[in-house]
């Protein structure tokens, strides 16, 4: 039993029905009451067993990780919080930085076709309504010798959250947002297929990003065509025309000194000025 109307558990064996399928990419789809990381739990997993295609769904995470170790939660139920687990052997390591932009991509895309948002991305890989954060990524490595390298990718939606259970002032919902559909099932499945086609696409080019996905990033992602502030470690900060983004998914700025390169890595806080 669960005691919020407003926030109905997922329809799991739906979900399974719909994905599970043969020739898909996911292999198994499992949804738990809780987790305290669902990243945490599927890069263990990584470590046991040398299968790819593995879904956890957590109906509430209690130790949820964002990008550079930020926190993130939320109520049980308000949100979608689900990690993927894949292995792309055919994918040279230095394209590997595409997976958090193309799942950033896949968020965005679906949210449109689904909930009827206008979704954008925030370089690299925040999705944005009108200007405040719905959804976030981390994407991570796992070594898992003597199998193939895994990836381990986390997405966190914000989907029924009301204004005083928001985490801080910028970040929003698709309730609030006036989403046609805050069903979390729906949502799910079509997060889902829309990364499942945007990873096998990359996979089958040999995650070569101008095949056509680096286009598709930098025409979804708001960030380019914009003056940004970039604070970096040490107290630094970099100002400059956010101008595109290179084949490597580092974000190109053009400053008074000249061109900078940044990676998603390289960079604490990315703040619009225009």
């Amino acid at each position: 039993m669960y005691d919020d109307l407003e926030r109905p558990p997922l329809a799991g064996d739906q979900l399974r029905r719909a994905l599970v399928t043969p020739g898909s990419l996911w292999s198994e789809l499992e949804i738990v009451a809780e987790a305290a990381s669902t990243n945490a739990v599927l890069a263990e997993r990584a470590r046991t067993d040398p299968r790819s295609g593995f879904v956890l769904i957590a109906e509430h995470q209690s130790a949820g990780r964002g990008r550079l170790d930020r926190t993130w939660t939320a109520p049980p139920r308000s949100g979608l919080t689900m990690s993927v687990l894949v292995r792309p052997y055919d994918v040279p390591v230095a394209r590997w930085p595409w997976i958090a932009l193309l799942t950033g991509l896949a968020v965005a895309a679906a949210l449109r076709e689904a909930a009827g948002v206008e979704a954008e991305l925030k370089w690299p890989n925040d999705v944005l309504v009108g200007e405040r954060k719905v959804a976030g990524i981390l994407v991570e490595r796992v070594e898992t010798p003597p199998y193939p390298a895994a990836a381990v990718i986390g997405i966190g939606l914000n989907v029924t959250l009301r204004g005083d259970e928001l985490p801080v002032a910028t970040a929003t919902s698709l309730a609030l947002e006036g989403a046609r559909s805050t069903d979390r099932s729906v949502l799910a499945r079509a997060v889902l297929r829309t990364l499942e086609g945007l990873l096998g696409d990359w996979q089958r080019c040999g995650g070569d990003p101008q095949t056509g996905l680096l286009a598709a990033y930098v025409q979804a992602c708001s960030t380019i065509g914009r003056k940004v502030r970039a604070l970096l470690p040490g107290d630094r900060e970099i100002v400059g025309d956010a101008v595109g983004v290179d084949v490597s998914g580092r974000l190109v700025l053009t400053t008074g000194a000249g061109r900078e390169l940044l990676g998603a890595g390289d960079v604490l806080h990315l703040r619009s000025m225009t």
